[in-house]
C-alpha cells in the first residue's frame, strides 16, 4: 500500500480488530543494510513506534500490543542492553505528550521488576499521567516471554491449589486465563510480524491460538501507517472459523 492509500476500504473498517499485536522485528538488519550501527537501527524503529501507535489510535483499534524487549534480549551484549534501556526511558519519557494528546493509555507486561530501576521508575511515572486516557490501550510487552508467563501462570494456580482456595477440577482455560499477565485485556485477533520472519519468537502463546497471522517483509523501522493498513487489508480478508465450519 502506497503513502497516498492512507484509508482502509470499507470491507477493513468493518472488520477492525479490536486487538492488533506486532513483533516489531528487523532493526538490526535495518541498521546493517545502511553500514551503520546497530543502535542506529534501534533508534529509528522507536520512530517506527511513534508512527504505529498514533495510526492505531486514529483507525480505532482498542489494543495494541508491541513486543519491544523479550527476556531473550537480556543475553544481548550489555552496551546494545543498556542503549536499548535508555531509548526506552527516552520514549517513556518524551512521548506523554504525544500519547495525551492522542487519549492513549499505556500499560506494561512481561518481567517489569527486571528493567533497571530507572526505567521501572519512568514507566510508572508515565503510565499515571496517562490514566485517565480512554482512547487506544498501548501495551508494552518487556522483558516478555511467552513461556515464562505461562510457567508462572502454572505456579500462581498451583500456590492456590496447595493453599485450599482453588480446586483442580474448577481449572478451566477461562481460569487459566486470568492467571496470565494479559489477564485484563482481550487476546489479539491480529499478529503481524515485520522483517519477513515466519516464527512467533515466545510471543503471547496461549493468547494467540486464534490469532490471524500476517508476515510483512518491511523491516521495523519503516513499518508505518500504509504496512499497518495493508496487514488490517489482509485481515479483512480472512474468514475466523474458530474451529467450526
Amino acid at each position: 500500500m502506497s503513502a497516498a492509500t492512507l484509508q482502509l476500504s470499507p470491507q477493513a473498517k468493518a472488520s477492525l480488530p479490536t486487538h492488533v499485536a506486532i513483533i516489531m522485528d528487523g532493526n538490526g538488519r535495518w541498521a546493517k543494510q545502511r553500514f551503520l550501527p546497530r543502535v542506529e537501527g534501534h533508534r529509528n524503529g522507536v520512530e517506527s513506534v511513534r508512527a504505529v501507535v498514533r495510526a492505531a489510535g486514529e483507525l480505532g483499534i482498542k489494543y495494541l500490543t508491541l513486543y519491544a524487549f523479550s527476556v531473550e534480549n537480556w543475553n544481548r551484549p550489555k552496551e546494545e542492553v543498556d542503549t536499548l534501556m535508555k531509548y526506552l526511558a527516552r520514549f517513556l519519557k518524551g512521548e506523554i505528550g504525544e500519547l495525551t494528546r492522542n487519549n492513549v493509555r499505556l500499560e506494561a507486561i512481561g518481567q517489569i521488576y527486571r528493567l533497571p530501576e530507572f526505567v521501572q521508575e519512568q514507566l510508572a511515572k508515565t503510565q499515571a499521567a496517562l490514566a485517565r486516557n480512554n482512547g487506544l490501550t498501548l501495551i508494552l510487552a518487556l522483558s516478555y516471554g511467552g513461556r515464562t508467563e505461562i510457567v508462572e501462570a502454572v505456579r500462581g494456580i498451583a500456590e492456590k491449589v496447595k493453599a485450599g482456595k482453588l480446586d483442580p477440577a474448577e481449572i478451566t482455560a477461562q481460569i487459566f486465563s486470568q492467571h496470565l499477565y494479559t489477564h485484563n485485556y482481550p487476546d489479539p485477533d491480529l499478529l503481524i510480524r515485520t522483517s519477513g520472519e515466519l516464527r512467533v519468537s515466545n510471543f503471547l502463546l496461549w493468547q494467540i491460538s486464534y490469532a490471524e497471522l500476517v508476515v510483512t517483509p518491511t523491516l521495523c523501522p519503516d513499518f508505518r501507517k500504509p504496512e499497518l493498513c495493508g496487514a488490517l487489508e489482509e485481515y479483512a480478508r480472512r474468514h475466523r472459523r474458530f474451529g467450526g465450519l
